[in-house]
């Protein structure tokens, strides 16, 4: 992916926050992310349950609109105006975790998937989009799934008429939330197999939203892993993935049976939006301070008090850990932490199973 490619979607400075109940804190979902797709590319934002992922995610749809900072789509700041907002929904479309809960269980296919086209006043042959959709989703011949019921379909059938409604409009980028997870193992790949075609045959972006680092592992061109409403390591999925910097990511990867790794137990309380710690937001739970490792290196002082910066949403490698640094010989540049240290990106060893 070329880094001189205009971005198709930016994040920049990116806060989203809830207000708490009966004057509890503020909830801090997103905490100042910056994130770019570029056209053509399947970006893998990773990350626990209540990292603020999801929150993220909805953001960059415009459902949720920022407390502060700015999503670009084309270059132009998004409008939050009710008509411009329909006219980016149907460039940039969502497809959910759980295709039963998605699709109508009254609606045949047909319906669903030419739902995004009555709403939006599609002025073309209805029919012939419908099963254009159907058909590039997998579902061939798309006639025979016309009149059917979601009841009448498998699991995959129904995540493959979902992702129909949203390739009906045609859009430039879709944002998948856990796309998988609901599936049997068998069908998984098939669903990812389809994703990557969309991409290589209709130019088509993605964000997909996952907990599962093996999912990324297969599918991602660029990998976004999210801590406690913060970016904490991004890069090429291939460097992330095979020399992961952040002691976050390493946890994750731990657990990948094909990691060869022992798996790494995180130990602490999740992470809580309204209870940002000081220093390095990972650093309660973190298994190197925990180790002794970051004494040894001689950060763990600065993990527990010194704030780290937003990274930057580019293609090069990055990430925000005074340990990863200290490893680099004291230069934090060296692995690209943020705006404030501004350098090239690290080095990674190894390589990956071709997608």
């Amino acid at each position: 992916m070329s880094t001189t490619t205009r971005p198709l979607l930016s994040a920049a400075g990116l806060h989203v926050a809830f207000p708490g109940r009966r004057g509890a804190a503020v909830a801090r979902a997103v905490d100042g992310v910056d994130l770019d797709i570029r056209p053509g590319e399947i970006v893998a934002l990773v990350g626990e349950s209540g990292c603020g992922k999801t929150t993220l995610a909805r953001s960059l749809l415009g459902l949720v609109p920022p407390t502060s900072g700015q999503v670009t789509f084309g270059g132009a700041p998004l409008d939050y105006g009710s008509r411009s907002l329909k006219a980016y929904r149907k460039r940039v479309q969502l497809v959910l975790q759980d295709p039963s809960g998605s699709l109508n269980p009254r609606h045949t296919v047909y319906d669903a998937v030419a739902e995004g086209l009555r709403i939006h006043g599609y002025a073309g042959d209805e029919r012939e989009a419908v099963a254009g959709a159907l058909s590039r989703a997998g579902l061939r011949p798309p006639e025979r799934f016309f009149l059917r019921y979601p009841h009448e379909l498998s699991g995959g059938q129904r995540q493959r008429v979902v992702i129909a409604g949203a390739l009906v409009l045609e859009p430039e980028l879709i944002v998948a939330d856990e796309p998988v997870a609901s599936l049997d193992a068998s069908v998984r790949g098939e669903i990812l197999a389809l994703l990557l075609s969309l991409r290589d045959e209709l130019g088509l972006s993605a964000l997909v939203v996952t907990h599962d680092l093996g999912l990324a592992w297969n599918i991602a061109d660029r990998v976004a892993v999210m801590y406690l409403g913060r970016i904490v390591e991004s890069g090429p999925a291939e460097q992330v993935l095979t020399a992961p910097q952040h002691p976050y990511t390493r946890a994750l990867l731990s657990v990948l049976p094909e990691s060869g790794e022992v798996p790494v137990v995180l130990t602490g309380e999740p992470p809580d939006p309204s209870r940002v710690p000081g220093g390095c937001r990972f650093h309660a739970r973190c298994q190197v301070l925990a180790s002794g490792e970051a004494e040894r290196t001689g950060v763990a002082a600065d993990c527990r008090t010194t704030l780290l910066p937003v990274l930057t949403g580019g293609d090069e490698a990055q990430v925000a850990c005074h340990w990863a640094a200290a490893l680099r010989g004291d230069r934090p540049e060296k692995v690209g932490l943020g705006k404030e240290w501004p350098g090239k990106e690290g080095t990674a060893t190894g390589s990956r199973t071709p997608r």
